[in-house]
C-alpha cells in the first residue's frame, strides 16, 4: 500500500448554469442565441449544467429576471452546484450587485459581455492584444465596483465616528482613480501603436500593393484560409475567437502581382461595443483594405443572420463601403442540391472550402479581378537609376512586356492607378 494517494493536478472545470431571456425583438431566436453561449462557455472551459429560459416584456429593473424565476435559479445553483451563473444580455452593475446577494457567495454572476472579455483574456498572445483586450476589461469593470466593494461601503450607513471617512468609498475612489489613470494609459499606448500600424499601412499603400482583409464569424475559417492561400503558420482551432491578434501575409497571384492578405479577429452577435472600441487598432486593417472578403460557414443555418453581423460592426468601425466579395467556406459540408441553391441565390458570392481546398482557383482569380479592375494599361521606360520603380510595377502590376534598353526598362503593363501616377514621367507613347 503506498503511503500517499497521487491526486490529479488538472484544473477541474466551472459549472455553469445559463440564463436566458425572450424579448419577442432580437433576430436571433432565442435557442440559437443560448446555442451560441454555450459554445463560448464551453470556449472558456466550464461546463453547462443547465440552461433556464424566460418570457418577459423588458428586463426587470432589479434583477433582469423576475422574482420567481430568480428563487428558482437560488434553488438550482444549491442542488447542481453551480459556481457561476452565466446571462445571455448584458446586465447593469447594480442587476449584478443584487443577483450575487441573492446567490450568495461564492457563486458568480457574470454576463456574455464577461464571458467573451475572459476568453479574450485567454487567447490574446501579442502585446498590443493584451493591451486591448486589458482596456476593454477595465472599462467593463469600472460602474461595478461600487458593488465589489459593497461589504465596506455599507459600513457607511451605520453612521457614528468615522463615518464620513469609511474604508470602502476611500477605497473605492482609490481603486476608481487608479483604473481611470490605467485606461487613460492604455489608450496612449494602443494609440502610438495605432500611429506606427498607420505608417506600415501606409507604406503598404505607397508600395501599390493591393491589400485584401479576411472578416467574417469567429469561427469561420479565416485562419485556416490564411494558411492554405500563403503557407502562414497562424494558429487555427475549432473554437471560438481562437484567433485574436491580426496577421498580415504576402501572395503571389498567378499573374505575378503580389497582394497582402490580413486575418482579424472574429466577430459574434452582441459584440460589446467596449470590446468594438478597444480593438479599434487591430479592426483598423479592415478599414485599410482595398477588398474585403467576408469569410462564412456555408454550413451553418444561420449564415445570413451571421453575415448580418458582420456588416454591423463593418458600418461601427466605418468600412462598410469598402469592396468586398461574399466567401462561403465549409461548402465541402454541403450536399449536391443545397450548394446549387446557395450558388443560385447567390452568384457574386465564392464557394469553397478551405479544409479541402475546394474552389480556391476560382477564389483567387475573383481577387485578381478585384485588384486589377482600376489598373491603367500603360507602357514607361524606367531609368536604370530609379530601380525602386521597376521593384514597385514588378510587384503590384501585371507585367504584359518587358524590355531591358541602353536607356533603361522599358514595360508594358497594367498598373494600379497609384503606379501610374509614379511612372507618368517616364511614360512612352508605345
Amino acid at each position: 500500500m503506498t503511503r500517499f494517494q497521487p491526486k490529479s493536478t488538472a484544473p477541474v472545470p466551472e459549472r455553469a448554469i445559463l440564463v436566458g431571456v425572450d424579448f419577442g425583438k432580437s433576430e436571433w431566436p432565442l435557442e440559437q442565441s443560448m446555442a451560441e453561449l454555450e459554445r463560448l462557455t464551453h470556449t472558456d472551459d466550464a461546463e453547462v449544467v443547465a440552461k433556464v429560459t424566460q418570457r418577459l416584456e423588458k428586463p426587470v429593473p432589479r434583477t433582469f429576471i423576475g422574482s420567481g424565476k430568480a428563487q428558482e435559479l437560488v434553488r438550482m445553483v444549491h442542488e447542481l452546484d453551480a459556481d457561476v451563473v452565466i446571462f445571455d444580455d448584458e446586465l447593469t452593475p447594480s442587476q449584478q450587485g443584487n443577483l450575487e446577494r441573492i446567490f450568495g457567495e461564492p457563486t458568480k454572476v457574470i454576463d456574455r459581455t464577461a464571458l467573451i472579455l475572459d476568453i479574450f483574456g485567454k487567447h490574446a498572445k501579442t502585446h498590443e492584444g493584451r493591451l486591448q483586450v486589458q482596456l476593454a476589461q477595465l472599462q467593463y469593470v469600472l460602474p461595478r465596483l461600487r458593488g465589489m466593494w459593497s461589504h465596506l461601503v455599507g459600513e457607511q450607513t451605520r453612521g457614528g465616528i468615522g463615518s464620513r471617512f469609511g474604508q470602502g468609498e476611500s477605497q473605492l475612489e482609490v481603486d476608481r482613480r487608479l483604473i481611470r489613470d490605467r485606461i487613460s494609459w492604455l489608450r496612449r499606448e494602443l494609440g502610438e501603436l495605432e500611429k506606427r500600424r498607420g505608417v506600415q499601412s501606409k507604406a503598404r499603400w505607397d508600395s501599390g500593393v493591393y491589400r485584401v482583409a479576411l472578416v467574417g464569424y469567429t469561427n469561420a475559417g479565416k485562419s485556416t484560409l490564411l494558411n492554405l492561400l500563403t503557407n502562414a503558420d497562424v494558429y487555427a482551432k475549432d473554437e471560438l475567437f481562437a484567433t485574436l491578434d491580426p496577421t498580415t501575409r504576402s501572395l503571389v497571384l498567378d499573374e505575378g502581382r503580389k497582394v497582402t492578405l490580413t486575418d482579424t479577429v472574429g466577430f459574434i452577435q452582441k459584440l460589446p461595443t467596449t470590446l468594438v472600441e478597444s480593438f479599434n487598432s487591430t479592426l483598423a486593417e479592415a478599414k485599410a483594405a482595398d477588398l474585403i472578403l467576408k469569410v462564412t460557414d456555408a454550413a451553418d443555418p444561420n449564415r445570413d443572420k451571421e453575415l448580418r453581423a458582420v456588416d454591423e460592426v463593418l458600418k461601427q468601425i466605418g468600412a462598410s463601403d469598402i469592396n468586398s466579395v461574399v466567401v462561403y467556406n465549409k461548402c465541402d459540408l454541403l450536399g449536391e442540391a443545397e450548394l446549387t441553391r446557395l450558388q443560385a441565390a447567390n452568384q457574386d458570392a465564392i464557394c469553397i472550402s478551405s479544409l479541402e481546398s475546394m474552389g480556391i482557383r476560382g477564389l483567387l482569380y475573383r481577387i485578381a479581378q478585384e485588384a486589377s479592375k482600376n489598373d491603367v494599361m500603360m507602357s514607361a521606360l524606367i531609368p536604370y537609376g530609379k530601380g525602386f520603380l521597376q521593384k514597385l510595377v514588378h510587384e503590384s502590376s501585371q507585367i504584359i512586356r518587358e524590355q531591358y534598353l541602353p536607356e533603361g526598362f522599358l514595360i508594358t503593363a497594367k498598373v494600379p492607378p497609384r503606379i501610374a501616377d509614379a511612372l507618368k514621367p517616364y511614360q512612352t507613347e508605345e
